[in-house]
């Protein structure tokens, strides 16, 4: 009886485990991996809307693939980098600017050029149980 219990114990354990590795899986491919979520609530007042409050850095030659938002997207750079868009010069992303990015309007798709990385806090007011990020084909 004792071994019954202990092998539902342990096939308890290895579904969840799967469950939620399967979950991670799934939002890291319409996600960025270099974001980390701090908090996300849902919008009061707007039912099937959430707020979601991330910070992330992107380091010398990463890319920020061209995407779009279910919502809108606002971030304030923490530290400045040089970007590159293809085929333009690179630019600076300056220390203290702040960015609005619309719903389903595309933004990014540049390269992290230089040898500063760039850290943002982002916050997404979008739709609940979309994807964060729909990137551009």
């Amino acid at each position: 009886m004792k071994v019954n219990t202990l092998v539902r114990s342990f096939a308890g354990a290895l579904l969840f485990g799967l469950g939620v590795a399967t979950g991670q899986l799934a939002q890291t491919s319409t996600d960025s991996p270099q974001r980390v979520e701090q908090k996300r609530t849902d919008l009061t007042g707007a039912p099937g809307m959430e707020v979601i409050a991330s910070v992330a850095e992107y380091k010398p030659g990463d890319s920020i693939g061209l995407h779009t938002h279910h919502g809108v997207e606002a971030a304030y750079v923490l530290q400045g980098a040089s970007v590159q868009l293809p085929g333009k010069d690179p630019m600076a992303l300056p220390t203290g600017a702040t960015l609005l990015n619309l719903r389903d309007v595309r933004h990014a798709g540049f390269k992290i050029v230089g040898d500063t990385s760039l850290k943002l806090f982002t916050v997404h007011v979008v739709d609940k149980g979309k994807p964060l990020y729909d990137y551009a084909q």
